[in-house]
């Protein structure tokens, strides 16, 4: 196991791990914050950093079915959400790539 590699953001706004702290994105990655995890809200974001993925997973979501990986806090591994990997409907695709951070799992630092 080597050094791991923190990617530390600036910014006025930033989203951190709620368990460890550890910056997860910046606010200018949200596009929209009208969505549902696990346990209540979430986010999507078209960036993060800091996160490792989990085995990639067909999941039946309300959505649709959608493939998926799991994101897990690169320094203290607690699932933050997911990662949309592949949408079959159509009106769905503009999720592929981005991610769901859920809100319970973030914190806000900066000046809000």
């Amino acid at each position: 196991m080597g050094r791991l590699f923190k990617q530390y953001l600036n910014g006025p706004r930033i989203y951190s791990c709620s368990n460890c702290r550890c910056h997860t994105s910046d606010h200018d990655e949200i596009v929209s914050k009208a969505f549902q995890g696990r346990h209540g809200r979430a986010y999507l974001f078209n960036n993060v950093v800091n996160v490792t993925l989990g085995p990639k997973e067909d999941r039946l979501l309300i959505t649709g079915l959608h493939t998926v990986a799991d994101i897990y806090c690169s320094c203290c591994q607690q699932v933050l959400g997911w990662k949309y990997e592949q949408a079959f409907e159509e009106s769905q695709k503009y999720k592929e790539g981005k991610y769901i951070i859920e809100k319970a799992k973030m914190v806000k630092e900066g000046s809000w």
